[in-house]
């Protein structure tokens, strides 16, 4: 009778060792499969940032040619950093007055300026602005 016991005891203990085993590995598969499809979605989402920052550079750099940018190709001179634009407004047309106009294009969601850009509009609006000549050696 003490033998069946054991036997039926060690019967017991192994199948829920199996079964411990088992579902180790299907979790450790589904751990797998769900870091895979995390690892996915990340990528996928930083190539969506990637293009948005490619196709918001570009169209820095098309503005003037764009319909919407308000002045002349001709008068605008690209800096890229800390805005994007210096327009000299009727430079091109030789006018007696020319309006200076620093200008920062702005596409999709990131329509908020820096805070080193929100510090040279708040200049240009106190008029701290100024002119200088600086003879070189």
């Amino acid at each position: 009778m003490y033998a069946h016991t054991l036997i039926t005891l060690i019967l017991i203990v192994s199948v829920l060792v199996l079964y411990v085993i088992y579902l180790k590995k299907s979790m450790d598969h589904k751990v797998k499969k769900r870091i895979e499809e995390i690892e996915k979605d990340i990528r996928e989402d930083a190539l969506q940032r990637s293009r948005a920052s490619l196709k918001g550079k570009i169209s820095e750099h098309m503005a003037p040619f764009a319909g919407g940018f308000g002045y002349k190709a001709s008068d605008a001179r690209f800096l890229g950093s800390p805005v994007d634009y210096v327009i000299f407004d009727g430079y091109s047309d030789e006018a007696e007055d020319i309006k200076v106009v620093l200008a920062d294009v702005k596409t999709g969601k990131s329509a908020d300026l820096t805070s080193i850009q929100r510090k040279v509009k708040k200049a240009v609006e106190e008029g701290s602005v100024e002119w200088e000549t600086i003879h070189m050696d």
